[in-house]
């Protein structure tokens, strides 16, 4: 049996924009985080300690990490390496330059020789020998279609066949990995990739490049003993034999993963009955509050009512509410940076309603059937500033409706002592 701790999509270095600058260490708070959350996995695969670890791609949000991120990544590593546990990494979509070009940011580790790390920049299998036993490593990180575009036989294709075209290279490469494979040692794939049946967070929007979804019957395989997967930032099994594992990320990068658990994977990897349970870790909390306060006559007390009723000490708070225009004078805004004064850190977003705005009449609906002169009387009885048109505004419409041409009554037009319209002109400027 080989113990394996299998995490991925660090992304350290993300959401500076969540945190402050820390005057005693100079770092972002964020930073802070991710430094200490990825140094829990790596405590754990010490003091297990872990015949393994992997790494499932996207260590940094893009391929030219600031020299501090870099070292703040690398410190943790090289603890791996000083106690002597294998240490596999996987290129990730944000680990690449754009359009695969250029090299990656984690193929430093080879070029430097670090004992017991290896860079998983291609399909490739590794034979790893561990205190647990042998084990091989398929490794195979994030492809995007244009490692095909420039080539002429593309020429002309839409990018759903050129994915096709790509899949298809990739069922034939894969399968050559395959049968070069030790039946009796236990197998891993490693992979940086979208599945077909996985359920999609953030990382759809941060992926730099499209890419394409590898079907599931693709991956799990019998010749493979587990699934090692990246690029999902939350944590999902996908099938249990083989096990087809998506750790998700360890650090919350933004909101929309607010409510997902963050953690990573352990793993006792052997030949044909793989157990694997998901370790989560605790990280700071992402928390919106919201408030509608157009319709309070104390829109200050509502406000600081709706913070009171969260935990907010040391999250990252972002308050979100909606006021009418004449309410703004009614919010101090000291008293409410004080209120929320316990948050890491927090941002206000404001909504201003107009007050003529309102909700749609149900009779007015797309689904109603009112003729066009009964529609507009309820348009009409429902705007009390056209009063003084309605009367007008109904005889036009009827008269539209009949082609005929409309001459608007005299005495409905003006009162008594109003002068009359000069033209034409007078009358429409009237009506509108």
């Amino acid at each position: 049996m080989v113990a394996v701790l299998h995490l991925s999509d660090i992304h350290m270095g993300s959401g500076f924009t969540h945190g402050r600058m820390n005057p005693e260490t100079g770092m972002n708070t964020r930073l802070e985080d991710f430094v200490t959350t990825l140094s829990r996995c790596i405590d754990r695969a010490i003091a297990e300690p872990a015949d393994l670890v992997l790494f499932g791609g996207d260590a940094f949000p893009d391929a030219t990490p600031p020299p501090l991120v870099q070292q703040a990544f690398a410190g943790q590593f090289r603890r791996l390496a000083d106690a002597g546990i294998p240490t596999v990494l996987l290129v990730g979509n944000h680990d690449q330059h754009a359009q695969g070009q250029g090299g990656a940011s984690l193929c430093i580790y080879r070029t430097l020789g670090v004992p017991g790390v290896m860079v998983g920049d291609r399909l490739d299998t590794h034979r790893i020998e561990t205190a647990g036993g042998p084990v091989q490593i398929v490794t195979l990180p994030w492809l995007t279609p244009s490692v095909l575009l420039t080539r002429p036989q593309m020429e002309g294709l839409s990018m759903a066949q050129v994915n096709e075209q790509l899949l298809e290279r990739l069922r034939v490469a894969l399968e050559g990995e395959i049968r070069r494979l030790d039946p009796d040692i236990p197998t891993i794939l490693l992979a940086h990739l979208m599945t077909d049946t996985a359920s999609f967070g953030a990382e759809k929007f941060l992926a730099v490049g499209r890419g394409f979804n590898v079907p599931m019957a693709l991956l799990a395989r019998p010749c493979f003993d587990y699934v090692a997967l990246g690029h999902v930032h939350k944590h999902q099994i996908l099938c249990e034999s083989p096990p087809v594992v998506y750790p998700g990320s360890i650090e919350r990068v933004d909101f929309s993963e607010a409510d997902e658990p963050k953690g990573y994977v352990w793993a006792d990897v052997t030949k044909g009955a793989t157990q694997v349970e998901f370790c989560p870790l605790s990280v700071r909390p992402f928390l919106t509050i919201k408030a509608d306060l157009t319709k309070s006559d104390r829109p200050q007390d509502q406000l600081l009512t709706a913070i009171a009723q969260h935990h907010i000490t040391d999250a990252v708070v972002r308050l979100m509410y909606s006021l009418r225009p004449d309410q703004m004078d009614e919010l101090d805004n000291t008293v409410l940076y004080e209120a929320l004064a316990a948050a890491h850190t927090y941002t206000v977003h404001p909504q201003m309603v107009s007050p003529q705005s309102r909700s749609r009449l149900p009779e007015l609906t797309p689904g109603a059937s009112l003729d066009p002169i009964a529609a507009l009387h309820t348009y009409l009885n429902n705007r009390e500033d056209l009063a003084e048109l309605a009367a007008d505004m109904t005889a036009a419409a009827q008269a539209l409706l009949a082609d005929a041409p409309y001459e608007p009554d005299p005495s409905s037009e003006r009162s008594p002592t109003e002068p009359p319209p000069a033209d034409d002109a007078s009358r429409q400027l009237r009506l509108l």
